[in-house]
């Protein structure tokens, strides 16, 4: 039998790595890459000499029919994204379903496997460390940069959820503008003021923080310190 292992790798701190994951990217014939230079820091720190292969959003057809050809010739491969664990909002999630489409005769014979690597994520970190309402959730993964945003925003305004979504730095303020306009418009959340917006930047790096508070004052909080918005930001909605 050959494998895909889906591979969690660090989100920022390269230690936070499994002692599985580092044999599975030794011993695999290709790890498929979002970036190859992302990848290959966290190989060169572990001595992994393993050959890479590129795999992002912008791969054409002609990559994935590559890729399916090396399972069919029986070869073991490994997917890494740049951080955290594949196909969690990433675009590995298109290459696994397709995979799965393709390849249906070797998988349901057991001739391939597509088998996970558990590790860090970006999702369950924020919350692990936030101290909302998380038995229950909702995650969007990253928002739309345009179209629905508007209405996603007073969805997310009236929801009795915890919400969790990622935002990049080219936005994190319109989104904190969006989120005050939508808290404000809201006769909800006016009467209860329950809405508290928690956000988490620079997960398990040095300068690893969480902001809390509401949506206005967590706005004007990042307004003051225009050095902090840097990397990718995740934000939490809760009561």
């Amino acid at each position: 039998m050959n494998h895909l292992y889906i591979v969690g790798t660090p989100i920022g701190n390269l230690g936070d790595i499994t002692l599985r994951a580092l044999e599975v990217l030794k011993s695999v014939n290709f790890i498929l890459c979002e970036d190859t230079r992302t990848a290959k820091k966290l190989l060169t720190k572990y001595d992994i000499g393993t050959k890479t292969i590129s795999y992002h959003m912008y791969s054409k057809i002609s990559k994935v029919a590559e890729i399916i050809g090396l399972l069919k010739e029986e070869k073991n491969l490994a997917l890494v994204s740049d951080a955290g664990t594949p196909g969690i909002s990433d675009p590995g999630a298109e290459l696994v379903a397709t995979i799965r489409k393709k390849c249906i005769q070797e998988l349901e014979k057991g001739e391939l496997k597509i088998e996970s690597v558990p590790g860090p994520s970006a999702l369950i970190a924020a919350l692990s460390i936030a101290g909302v309402p998380c038995a229950s959730f909702t995650f969007l993964g990253f928002l739309p940069r345009k179209k629905g945003r508007k209405t996603l925003f007073e969805e997310i305004a009236v929801s009795d959820k915890t919400i969790v979504f990622y935002e990049s730095p080219h936005r994190i303020m319109k989104t904190f503008e969006s989120l005050a306009e939508c808290s404000t418009l809201n006769e909800i959340s006016i009467k209860s003021g329950l809405k508290r917006i928690t956000v988490c930047r620079e997960l398990t790096k040095v300068f690893e923080e969480v902001v809390s508070g509401s949506a206005v004052e967590v706005k004007k909080y990042f307004e003051s310190r225009p050095d902090k918005i840097r990397g990718e930001f995740v934000v939490i909605v809760s009561k």
